[in-house]
């Protein structure tokens, strides 16, 4: 779908179908909308006062025009009620409304801002909202199978009156379609089958990133992995057939005036708990176990093509964890590249021991922060829920409330969880500096003090195993790889 914006009446344009929106409680439309009710003749008007139209939120009004105005359908969105109103509204408003509008073959679509008049959004903002809900609601994953042919809309065009905001409109689209094509690259990944999105497959993504965004890339192979002492990560990779890849991308390399944050994603490929073999119902899942590895790679694209003026880091350290004769086992002692031993009680806690080799990477780069995503326990799942909210542990009080703004601003809602000792107690071992697993109980919060222990800097921790892959369809997602992490990484990027 293109994104246009213009200058203009949306009731004048050529567009085949129009969006407009109605606040729940209006009797009497007004701004765009009214203009659109006066020039079909009152015809919202006449659907308000009988009923059939109360603006509740997520609720889609079809009118077809018969040649009051040139466009062939126009759809009243809902948008709440205007005291709760936020920019999630907004989000979720666009998503349906264009939706429906995809559903009803619609091909050239214009819409105002919703929000931006009397919902009192700044301008910029509720435009990046609007965008961001139309195109992830009609994100559909390219599965490699054949298909019937399906609706899709060519043409999104953003229509605002007032020649003052078109600036800041601009703005918005463009800031709504770069964030869009990051979390339509996480999603993409994640919802890949595993044979196709290989530790090899996403080397050659970042590749292409970095040419086409002029971002510095490292692969590192087996050989470069142990020049760097990374046991941890090369345990996991041990018994994988296919090669592992530690991917680097970094934007504005070498800028030492430019703060550097650094992003670290869990890049297992796919899980099969190696050794400590999972169940076979719901492996197929385990795809889903670079989640945050896609969530880096969706963010970095957005940075590369927003340009900010941050040294920008991305770490994901890719591998399948599989159970061949060569597969690291439990009761293994293991050293990570800071020196720490980590005797092995599961292999199936794979993902914390090739973040820690990374965490100890990211030191290198003298990070003002660094933020890793990770896939990491069910024990998230339980305590919080499925798509509901990831789980937060940071050892910075100013990181942690950055991050908790940004979530609220993009609607990826994080939950602060502590890092007691007492959880590192629980993975003390008699035989190494630490256990990889305290067991069931605590085990969101033993695997983050886990990986603590291979930090030395402001730091958090994003436990994302119930956001990555979600089996029901959202607002603005369809069921599958949600991209989540992409929208509240780079807010938090922009607000630095």
């Amino acid at each position: 779908m293109e994104i246009h914006v213009q200058q203009g009446s949306i009731e004048s344009g050529a567009a085949d179908t129009i969006i407009v929106n109605l606040f729940e409680g209006v009797t009497t439309p007004g701004g765009a909308t009214g203009a659109v009710d006066q020039a079909l003749g009152g015809a919202i008007s006449d659907l308000i006062a009988g009923g059939d139209l109360k603006g509740k939120a997520g609720e889609v009004a079809v009118l077809y025009p018969r040649g009051a105005i040139a466009a062939r359908r126009v759809l009243v969105v809902g948008l709440g009620k205007a005291e709760s109103f936020d920019l999630e509204g907004i989000r979720r408003a666009s998503a349906a409304a264009v939706k429906r509008a995809r559903d009803l073959n619609a091909r050239q679509v214009a819409t105002i801002v919703h929000g931006a008049g009397i919902g009192g959004q700044d301008a910029t903002a509720a435009t990046q909202a609007t965008v961001e809900g139309a195109l992830l609601a009609t994100y559909r994953y390219d599965a490699p199978k054949k298909r019937e042919s399906q609706n899709d809309i060519d043409t999104l065009t953003i229509v605002e009156r007032d020649a003052g905001r078109l600036e800041a409109v601009r703005a918005g689209a463009a800031l709504g379609e770069a964030v869009a094509a990051g979390v339509t690259l996480a999603r993409d990944l994640v919802n890949m089958p595993p044979n196709v999105a290989t530790p090899t497959l996403l080397a050659e993504r970042a590749r292409a990133m970095a040419t086409a965004h002029g971002l510095g890339v490292t692969v590192g192979d087996r050989a470069w992995a142990a020049e760097r002492q990374m046991g941890a990560f090369l345990a996991v990779a041990q018994g994988a057939g296919e090669p592992p890849a530690f991917i680097i991308l970094e934007h504005n390399a070498g800028r030492a005036d430019l703060p550097t944050v650094v992003l670290v994603g869990k890049g297992i490929t796919f899980d099969t708990g190696g050794i400590s073999i999972k169940p076979s119902a719901g492996m197929g899942d385990m795809k889903s176990d670079m989640g945050g590895a896609a969530a880096v790679f969706g963010a970095m694209e957005v940075v590369g093509r927003l340009g900010l003026p941050l040294h920008v880091v991305g770490i994901t350290p890719c591998t399948e964890n599989m159970p061949d004769a060569a597969a690291y086992r439990p009761a293994d002692v293991i050293t990570a590249s800071n020196g720490k031993t980590i005797e092995i009680i599961s292999t199936d806690a794979e993902g914390r021991m090739v973040l820690a080799d990374a965490l100890v990477h990211a030191g290198q780069y003298q990070p003002s922060a660094v933020i890793d995503l990770a896939t990491l326990t069910g024990a998230c799942v339980v305590a919080l829920g499925e798509g509901v909210a990831a789980g937060l542990f940071c050892n910075d009080d100013a990181l942690r409330d950055q991050l908790l703004a940004a979530a609220d601003a993009t609607y990826e809602r994080l939950w602060p969880l502590p890092l007691y000792e007492d959880y590192r107690r629980t993975i003390n071992s008699d035989v190494a500096d630490m256990k990889n697993s305290g067991g069931r109980s605590g085990g969101v919060g033993t695997s983050a003090v886990f990986l603590r222990e291979f930090t030395d800097y402001p730091w958090a921790h994003l436990d994302i195993a119930g956001m990555a892959l979600l089996a029901k369809v959202g607002d603005y997602a369809p069921a599958g790889g949600t991209g989540f992490g992409v929208r509240l990484l780079v807010e938090y990027l922009r607000r630095l």
